[in-house]
C-alpha cells in the first residue's frame, strides 16, 4: 500500500463510493459529509425511481413527516390531507370503554361508511366528532385544524354537521319552515338588520330550493309532523344541507324505512356524491356497499379494518366479526 493511499495525519479519508452509487460512477468525497455534518440526501420511499433525490423528503427531527398517498387514492392522484383526520379517541363511562383508540380519516367528497355489530360505539364516535360527547383522549381535525375541544355549535359553523338516528324535525311547522330555519346563507348574502325583508325572502328561496333537493319540493307547506316517515328522514337530511356542511355525519339515516324508503334515500345520497363529504353509521348493509367508497369496521371500540368495500367484503376479521356471510363477495 502506497503512502498516498493513506491520508496524512489529521487529513481526511479518501473518497469511498456511496453503496447506492452505480459501478463505474466517479467516487466522490461529497458523498461521505465531515465528521458532525449532515447525512446524504436518501430517496423517500414513495419518491418515483429516478426522481431528483432532495433532503426536504426526510424532515429535520421533531419535524412533521412528507404526505404520503392514501391507499385508496389511485396512482397518479395528487396527495391529500384528509378532511376528516381522527386519532386514537378514547371515551370511557366507568368501567367501559365505549371508544378504544378509535382512528379513521375521511377524505372530500367521499361517502364513509362505519359499519359494526350493535354496542361497538358507533354513535359514541358520531356523538364526539360532532361535539356532543368529549372524547376522553385523542384527537379530531377538521381539514388540518384540531376541533377535539371546540364546541357543537362552531363545529357547525366550520362545515361538521350531524343529523340522528331518531327523527329530530319541528313537527308542528311547515317543510318550509323547517328548512327556512335551518338555512345559512353565504357570507355575500348575510344582509343588513335594516334590510330583514329582502333577507327573509332570500332566506325562504334558499329553504325551497333544499326542499327540492332531497325531493320534497311539492311538500313545501304540509305540516312536518304529516309526513311519511322516509319523507320526515328526508327533510332531516335537508335540515343538515341547509347549513351549506362540508362533511355530514349521518346516524343511520336508512332506520326503519321499508324498502322503496330506503332506495330512495340511497338515490339522495348518492346525488350528494362529490359535493359533500358523509361519514354514514347504517346497519342496512345493501345500502352501505351501494354506498360507500371506503368503509371502516368497528368491534368494541377499536377500528379493526378500513379499505374499499372489496377489501371490507373479503376481510377475514371483518366476516368473523360482523359480516359473516350476510355479505357474499
Amino acid at each position: 500500500m502506497s503512502a498516498a493511499a493513506r491520508p496524512p495525519e489529521g487529513g481526511a479519508p479518501p473518497a469511498r463510493r456511496d453503496p447506492a452509487q452505480r459501478e463505474g460512477a466517479p467516487l466522490s468525497a461529497a458523498a461521505w459529509p465531515p465528521e458532525g455534518g449532515a447525512p446524504p440526501a436518501r430517496r423517500d420511499p414513495a419518491q418515483r425511481e429516478g426522481a431528483p433525490l432532495s433532503a426536504a423528503a426526510w424532515p429535520p427531527e421533531g419535524g412533521a413527516p412528507p404526505a404520503r398517498r392514501d391507499p385508496a387514492q389511485r396512482e397518479g392522484a395528487p396527495v391529500t390531507v384528509p378532511l376528516l383526520q381522527v386519532q386514537g379517541l378514547v371515551k370511557r363511562f366507568g368501567g367501559l370503554t365505549a371508544t378504544d383508540q378509535a382512528s379513521l380519516a375521511v377524505h372530500a367528497g367521499e361517502i364513509h361508511a362505519l359499519i359494526g355489530p350493535n354496542g361497538a360505539g358507533k354513535t359514541t364516535l358520531i356523538q364526539q366528532l360532532s361535539g356532543a360527547l368529549a372524547p376522553d383522549a385523542g384527537r379530531i381535525e377538521l381539514a388540518g385544524e384540531d376541533i377535539t375541544r371546540l364546541p357543537m355549535p362552531l363545529r357547525v359553523g366550520r362545515g361538521l354537521v350531524r343529523s340522528y338516528q331518531v327523527t329530530s324535525i319541528f313537527g308542528r311547522l311547515s317543510v318550509l319552515d323547517n328548512l327556512a330555519l335551518a338555512v345559512r346563507l353565504p357570507p355575500a348574502e348575510r344582509l343588513p338588520f335594516w334590510r330583514p325583508a329582502r333577507a327573509e325572502r332570500r332566506r325562504f328561496e334558499a329553504a325551497a330550493e333544499v326542499a327540492r333537493r332531497v325531493g320534497l319540493g311539492a311538500r313545501l307547506q304540509q305540516r312536518a309532523g304529516a309526513l311519511a316517515h322516509g319523507e320526515q328522514r328526508q327533510l332531516e337530511v335537508g335540515l343538515a344541507l341547509a347549513t351549506r356542511p362540508r362533511l355530514l355525519l349521518l346516524d343511520e339515516p336508512m332506520a326503519g324505512m321499508g324498502g322503496d324508503e330506503s332506495q330512495r334515500m340511497v338515490a339522495l345520497l348518492q346525488s350528494l356524491r362529490g359535493e359533500v363529504a358523509m361519514l354514514l353509521v347504517e346497519h342496512d348493509m345493501d345500502a352501505v356497499f351501494q354506498l360507500a367508497d371506503r368503509i371502516s369496521t368497528l368491534v368494541a371500540g377499536r377500528v379493526i379494518a378500513s379499505g374499499t368495500p372489496q377489501q371490507i367484503r373479503e376481510h377475514p376479521e371483518v366476516r368473523r366479526a360482523y359480516l359473516g356471510d350476510e355479505v357474499m363477495p
